[in-house]
């Protein structure tokens, strides 16, 4: 009962803080420089070598409800232009579930002094819920929306992105989920243009990073940023109080980070909102992040991560925390001429 009050309260301080409740359906990774396939196939193959992640993030730890996310990919160079990869997202948060997976082809071509990965992506997401375990104020027959008592959607799906990267920089852009699909059966009686929705709505992430040698190769300097839109810069994009407008905010991530001796990574990031009111309003500050990672010399990576609250829900969020592991398959191959930092 106490994590339950603890739950409702995060609810009550968010809708106090941005007046209506809007939020990311995408999960959010602290560690997203290591896991880019999972939001941008373009990324496919583009280390040159065969690498594997797998990602835990456990948020706001004794809530009861609190959003527990894994991921797994898989990605490799096939040919010379082109990579391919598998992208797998499990994300549970209260009494709602969802498991995707995707393929991933990625067309590389020599562009500069880099290459452009062109990628696209196929798959399904599996989007679920159990209404049972909520409790309910008012009769659920007054709304349609709990009708059932554990749905069940498919929901078929692809996406496209675009990753351009150096030995110095990257930059990239993608839509992992192009269909934006409905979660709950409407009754087609009602036709009001104010009725609700429950939708799947498109996402758009934007990423760039640069390395830089401060020291030869005992000392790299990495800033990097990921920027992640609902219905295109959400909000952001429109003043409109209309229900049917993308209310979630475009959310940043800024990281800086070192490389010691290219074994050792130390980083802190911070995650942050562009609100409509952040224009002469208030803007919603979320995290401030630590996080290491540890390179073993046949491929295994190691790393971690925690989250530090510095919004409104710090008081009652819990710790979140992020575990990932590794392995890069001929990661100590002098051959390998594509970025090792990225």
């Amino acid at each position: 009962m106490q994590n339950m009050r603890k739950l409702l309260l995060l609810i009550l301080v968010v809708g106090s803080t941005v007046g209506t409740i809007y939020s990311q359906q995408d999960p959010m990774f602290t560690k997203y420089m290591f896991n880019s396939l999972a939001y941008n196939p373009g990324f496919a193959g583009s280390p040159e070598y065969l690498s594997v992640r797998a990602l835990q993030r456990g948020q706001w730890l004794g809530i009861d409800g609190g959003p527990m996310t894994q991921s797994f990919t898989l990605h490799m160079p096939f040919k010379e232009r082109v990579g391919l990869g598998l992208s797998v997202v499990n994300d549970q948060i209260g009494a709602t579930g969802s498991t995707s997976a995707f393929l991933a082809y990625a067309y590389r071509v020599p562009f500069g002094n880099g290459k452009l990965s062109m990628g696209l992506q196929a798959g399904a997401m599996n989007w679920r819920a159990d209404w049972t375990k909520l409790r309910y104020r008012d009769p659920r027959a007054l709304d349609e929306t709990f009708s059932e008592d554990r749905p069940v959607r498919w929901m078929p799906n692809f996406g496209a992105g675009i990753f351009y990267y150096t030995q110095k920089y990257y930059v990239g852009f993608s839509v992992p989920q192009l269909i934006s699909w409905e979660l709950s059966d409407r009754n087609p009686s009602n036709t009001t243009s104010s009725a609700r929705t429950a939708r799947y709505y498109r996402h758009y992430y934007f990423s760039a990073g640069a390395a830089f040698s401060l020291n030869g190769d005992a000392l790299y300097f990495k800033p990097s940023i990921l920027i992640k839109s609902v219905g295109l810069l959400g909000n952001l994009a429109s003043q409109s109080n209309s229900l049917n407008v993308v209310g979630a905010p475009t959310e940043f991530d800024i990281d800086f980070s070192f490389l010691f001796y290219e074994s050792f990574w130390l980083g802190t990031s911070f995650r942050s909102a562009f609100n409509a009111s952040a224009f002469g309003g208030e803007s919603s500050f979320d995290s401030i992040d630590f996080w290491a990672s540890f390179y073993v010399r046949n491929g295994l990576r190691i790393g971690m991560s925690y989250d530090f609250t510095i919004s409104k829900l710090r008081p009652v969020s819990g710790a979140t925390y992020e575990v990932m592991l590794g392995y890069d398959f001929n990661f100590s191959d002098k051959k390998v001429t594509t970025p090792r930092y990225f």
